[in-house]
C-alpha cells in the first residue's frame, strides 16, 4: 500500500504555496475567479460594468435608478499540466518537511516556469496595437542613461488610456533591472537574488510602476525583449491543483506522486497594457 502517511490536502497546499513565492506574471493578474474551478474544461464567467453616469444635484428628485450595463466574458479553463515523480521511503519524507518541501519546491518552480512563459505570452498578444512603443522595426537600446526614461513613455501611454495609477506593474529582465540599479531615480526594493525571489520577482519601485524581474521576459534568442507594463484589472488568470495522488510504481521499489495543474487566462482590457520593444546593450 503506497504513502500510508501520505496527506494530500499537506501537499496541495505546499505546492500552491510556492508557486505564489515564484510567480511573476501571474501574481500582476486578477486571480480573483479561482475557486470557481473544479476541473479541466470549467469556464468561468466574469462580469465586466459599463461606466455609471454622474448627474447634478439640484435639491429635487433625483432621477430613476440606470440599469448597469455589463458584459459577460467567459474565462476558459483550458490549460492543463501534470507532474509526476517517484519519491523512496515515502514515509520517512512524509515526516520531514525539508525533503516533502525540496521535492514540492522543484515541481512548483518548473510548472510555474511554463505558466510563466504563457502568460507573458498570452499578455504580450492582447496589449492593444497603439499601446507597443518601439517595435520590431524600432528597437530601442536602453542605457543606465535612459532605461527609466523609457519606463516614463510607458506610463504616459497607460494614463493616456485613462489607467489608473494605482497598482502598475512593469516585468523586466535582468540586464534591464541592472540598467535602473545605476539610475539614482530607481528606488530597489533590498539587495541580492533572495528579495526577488521571496517578493515574486519585486526588486523595487521606478516611474509609478512596481518593478517585477524574470527571465521569462518574452525575447527572440536574446535580442528585442517585449518589456510589458500594465495593471491588474487588464487581464485574469485562474490556477487550480484538481488532483494530487500517491501510488505504488509498478515496475519499480518505489513510491511515486503524481498531480494535475490546471488554469486559464484571459486579456480583459488591451489598453491596460503598454509594451516596449528593447535589445540588451
Amino acid at each position: 500500500m503506497a504513502f500510508s502517511n501520505f496527506i494530500p490536502e499537506i501537499w496541495s497546499a505546499r505546492l500552491l504555496d510556492h508557486m505564489d513565492k515564484v510567480h511573476v506574471y501571474a501574481n500582476l493578474m486578477n486571480r480573483d475567479y479561482e475557486g470557481d474551478i473544479k476541473s479541466y474544461g470549467d469556464t468561468v464567467h466574469i462580469n465586466l460594468l459599463g461606466e455609471i453616469t454622474i448627474n447634478d444635484y439640484s435639491g429635487s428628485d433625483i432621477s430613476d435608478p440606470e440599469e448597469l450595463d455589463s458584459t459577460q466574458q467567459n474565462l476558459e479553463i483550458d490549460k492543463a499540466k501534470y507532474f509526476n515523480f517517484m519519491v523512496k521511503d515515502i514515509d520517512n519524507a512524509q515526516s520531514n518537511p525539508k525533503l516533502v518541501d525540496a521535492a514540492m519546491v522543484r515541481a512548483s518552480y518548473n510548472m510555474n516556469d511554463v505558466i510563466d512563459q504563457y502568460l507573458a505570452s498570452l499578455l504580450l498578444a492582447g496589449t492593444a496595437t497603439a499601446n507597443v512603443l518601439y517595435s520590431d522595426t524600432t528597437v530601442i537600446t536602453p542605457t543606465s542613461a535612459n532605461a527609466y526614461d523609457y519606463l516614463v513613455d510607458l506610463g504616459v501611454k497607460l494614463s493616456e488610456c485613462n489607467v489608473p495609477m494605482y497598482g502598475r506593474w512593469v516585468v523586466v529582465p535582468p540586464w534591464y533591472h541592472g540598467l535602473l540599479l545605476k539610475d539614482d531615480r530607481f528606488v530597489g526594493n533590498g539587495t541580492g537574488y533572495n528579495q526577488a525571489v521571496l517578493q515574486g520577482g519585486l526588486v523595487g519601485e521606478a516611474a509609478g510602476f512596481q518593478i517585477h524581474l524574470s527571465n521569462n521576459v518574452p525575447n527572440t534568442s536574446g535580442t528585442k525583449y517585449k518589456i510589458i507594463a500594465g495593471t491588474a484589472a487588464a487581464g485574469a488568470y485562474a490556477e487550480q491543483l484538481v488532483e494530487l495522488e500517491a501510488y505504488r510504481v509498478e515496475k519499480n521499489f518505489s513510491d511515486a506522486v503524481k498531480g494535475l495543474h490546471v488554469y486559464g487566462a484571459k486579456v480583459l482590457h488591451s489598453t491596460g497594457l503598454a509594451v516596449i520593444t528593447a535589445n540588451k546593450s
